[in-house]
C-alpha cells in the first residue's frame, strides 16, 4: 500500500468536505445532472483519443499505483552483491534456492534463465524487451490521465454553460433558476476537482513509480549479466553503487 498517495487522497477530500460541512450543506454540493457531465463525460471523451480496452487496462493500472510498494534498493544490492559472490565461488546453480525464494518476477525469471544456462546475449535481450514493454504500458496510462486531466476542466464549462442556459431559458420561473445554477456552478467545481485533485496528482505519482521501477530493473539487469560473465562482485559493487543515490551506497567487501 501507498501510504503517500492513500493519506494524500484522503486528507485532500477529507480538507475540502470539512470545508463545505462547516460553510453549510453537504447536499447543497450534491447534484445528480453535474456527475454525470463531468464524471461520465470525462470517461467518455477520454475514450475516443484511445481504444476501449485500453481503457479497462488503464484502470487496473491505476489501482496498482495505489498499492505500488517501492523495492528497498540499497537492501536489494546488498542480497545481489552475496548472491553474486556465491555464484562466483560455488557456480550459477549454487543459488538456485535463493532464486526461487525471489518476490521480484523480473528479476527472478532473469536469474531462472541465467541458472538454466542461458547465454548473456539472450537475457539481456529478454530483460530490455520485458522493460521497454512496461514503460510503454505506464506510458499510456500516464498519457491516459493526462488526458483526463485536461477533459473534465472543459467537461466542467460545457456543464456551466448548460446550466447558464437553462436558467437564461427559466427566468420567468424563479423555482428553475436555484437548480439550473446549481448544475452551472457545480460541474465547474467537479471538473476542477477531478483534474487537480485526482488525474493529475495519479499521473505524477504513475511516473514517479515507474522511474523507481527502471531504476530497480537496471540494477538487476546489470547484476544477472555479472552472474553469467562471473565477473568479480567487488567490480560488480562499483557499477551498482553508481547506480544509486551517494547516500545510499553500499560497502558489502571491506
Amino acid at each position: 500500500m501507498d501510504i503517500a498517495t492513500l493519506i494524500g487522497l484522503l486528507g485532500g477530500f477529507g480538507l475540502v468536505a470539512g470545508a463545505i460541512f462547516i460553510g453549510g450543506s453537504m447536499g447543497a454540493f450534491i447534484d445528480i445532472p453535474s456527475i454525470l457531465i463531468v464524471v461520465l463525460g470525462t470517461f467518455m471523451i477520454t475514450t475516443v483519443s484511445y481504444t476501449l480496452p485500453e481503457m479497462i487496462k488503464a484502470q487496473g493500472l491505476y489501482m496498482k499505483t495505489l498499492f505500488f510498494s517501492a523495492p528497498d534498493l540499497v537492501e536489494e544490492v546488498k542480497f545481489i552483491l552475496t548472491l553474486a559472490q556465491k555464484a562466483r565461488a560455488n557456480g550459477l546453480l549454487s543459488i538456485q534456492a535463493e532464486v526461487d525464494q525471489i518476490t521480484n518476477e523480473y528479476f527472478k525469471k532473469a536469474l531462472t534463465l541465467a541458472v538454466d544456462g542461458s547465454n548473456p546475449e539472450f537475457i539481456e535481450s529478454m530483460m530490455k524487451s520485458d522493460s521497454t514493454i512496461m514503460n510503454d504500458r505506464h506510458q499510456q496510462g500516464i498519457d491516459i490521465l493526462k488526458r483526463s486531466a485536461e477533459v473534465a476542466p472543459a467537461m466542467g464549462l460545457i456543464g456551466t454553460l448548460i446550466g447558464l442556459v437553462q436558467m437564461l431559458g427559466n427566468l420567468s420561473d424563479p423555482s428553475a433558476i436555484g437548480p439550473s445554477m446549481a448544475v452551472a456552478l457545480l460541474t465547474t467545481m467537479y471538473g476542477a476537482v477531478l483534474a487537480n485533485m485526482v488525474f493529475s496528482p495519479l499521473a505524477a505519482k504513475l511516473e514517479r513509480n515507474s522511474r523507481v521501477e527502471l531504476a530497480a530493473r537496471k540494477i538487476y539487469l546489470h547484476s544477472v549479466l555479472s552472474m553469467v560473465k562471473q565477473e568479480n562482485p567487488r567490480q560488480l559493487e562499483v557499477i551498482l553503487n553508481t547506480l544509486l543515490p551517494p547516500k545510499d551506497r553500499v560497502s558489502v567487501f571491506d
